[in-house]
């Protein structure tokens, strides 16, 4: 496994909330990027953005390890959700705020802060 798919992989594990997407929350680059942000606002949800503009080996080494070939992709808990679509079926129908408390406990929306991780970068932790 490379250095970057490692670190893709621990932002994956180690995040409530990934989000995998063209640009940032500050600077959506991709309006099926701009509607999943939009679903996780609404709900509440605490979001790890990670922009995979910045090296197509990014998205390369994400989708070996997701299996999912487009962008957005969306990860809570480490499990994947999806992309754009699935994301907002999910929020319109509620799926989406009970999978949020399933996963990160009533009280998720409290942490609900918004932050973007460089995997280009050694963590920083």
């Amino acid at each position: 496994m490379s250095e970057l798919q490692d670190r893709i992989k621990n932002v994956i594990e180690n995040e409530p909330v990934a989000l995998f997407m063209k640009g940032t929350p500050q600077f959506v680059m991709c309006g099926n990027s701009d509607r999943t942000l939009r679903a996780l606002r609404e709900a509440g949800a605490p979001v790890t953005a990670v922009n995979i503009l910045p090296d197509p080996a990014i998205r390369l080494e994400l989708q070996d390890l997701s299996g999912w070939p487009t962008i957005p992709q969306l990860f809570v808990k480490g499990e994947l959700v999806g992309g754009a679509d699935i994301t907002e079926e999910l929020a319109e129908s509620g799926e989406l705020t009970k999978l949020l408390e399933q996963k990160l406990g009533a009280d998720y929306r409290e942490s609900a802060e918004e932050r973007v991780v460089d995997v280009l970068e050694p963590a920083q932790r």
